[in-house]
């Protein structure tokens, strides 16, 4: 049993947590409001961006896992900075593992798939950010001061997601029109939170696969008007309205709204086609996605569950 520090309790943390409590390790999940400690896991009230307190928790620890992801998009600048700092100073302090969950905003738009051996080419805000992040891990990865390495997945669905499908799920199980972000008809590669935790855990404890990003395997592309189908098909329920909201809509929104700002950013990934190329974790770590039909139910449930409550 070996013990594993968790930054952040959302939906990656959370189903990290799980997995690895089922594994039989000991947690300590670390987050700004903590928590109740119980079933073996502790939650410690602690901020992350603090070194020394963070390097007291992970004293010993295996891996370091950072689940942050700071909701306000258009302070990313501001906030992920000296989080990421923290992290990596903890990392090089205590020899835990930094296992990092990334996504795909530092690649940018690009054309066709998008694999791990893209550069991080990003020029907007939050995706140069989450690239110098990167690149300061792996830098410090090859010098020799720490061990790390990332998983990046696309846009999440299932297990508590707060991302389009999982809120265009809501309304198609509310029997209300779905109002989504962009082209609902474009393909778009959506990533299991559990998927993603699975594949963190399997590289962070594995030293062979240290040092470089891996994009976590996930079903093959569908527009978000057949998730939308396929969710009101598994609940049996009838097939809501769509509509689409136009970049041009975001964009003006923006100009008086930060996050609506930092959200224009990224209308290219519901423009065109958005689609991720996993086959490295396919072929080098014998991994394979969450079936969709289950995926499907998971999505189900937890938003009939979250509507119940």
């Amino acid at each position: 049993m070996n013990h594993h520090v968790i930054v952040g309790s959302g939906p990656i943390g959370t189903a990290l947590t799980a997995r690895l409590t089922a594994d039989g390790h000991e947690v300590t999940v670390v987050t700004r409001s903590g928590g109740e400690s119980r079933d073996g896991v502790r939650h410690l009230a602690l901020d992350a961006g603090d070194a020394d307190a963070l390097s007291t928790v992970a004293a010993g620890a295996a891996v370091l896992y950072n689940a942050a992801n700071p909701r306000d998009y258009h302070r990313w600048a501001e906030i992920w900075p000296p989080l990421a700092a923290s992290l990596l100073t903890t990392a090089e302090r205590t020899g835990a593992v930094l296992a990092t969950v990334g996504n795909l905003y530092g690649y940018g738009p690009v054309d066709g798939p998008i694999s791990e051996d893209l550069p991080q080419a990003a020029t907007f805000t939050g995706g140069r950010v989450r690239a110098g992040m990167s690149a300061d891990a792996f830098a410090a990865h090859e010098a020799g001061r720490v061990r790390s390495v990332e998983v990046r997945a696309s846009d999440y669905l299932g297990g508590g997601a707060y991302a389009h499908a999982n809120l265009a799920a809501r309304a198609a199980l509310a029997g209300r029109t779905a109002m989504v972000v962009g082209d609902p008809d474009q393909p778009h590669t959506w990533t299991g939170t559990d998927d993603t935790a699975r594949t963190l855990v399997a590289v962070a404890t594995d030293e062979r696969h240290h040092g470089r990003a891996w994009h976590v395997p996930s079903n093959e592309p569908r527009p978000l008007r057949r998730v939308v189908a396929d969710v009101a098909e598994r609940a049996g329920v009838p097939v809501p309205r769509i509509l689409g909201v136009p970049a041009w809509a975001i964009r003006s929104a923006g100009l008086g709204n930060g996050q609506m700002r930092a959200m224009a950013d990224v209308m290219y990934q519901h423009t065109r086609p958005y689609v991720l190329d996993d086959s490295d974790a396919r072929r080098e770590l014998g991994l394979a996605p969450t079936p969709w039909t289950d995926l499907l139910d998971d999505v189900v449930a937890t938003e009939r569950s979250r509507a119940a409550a």
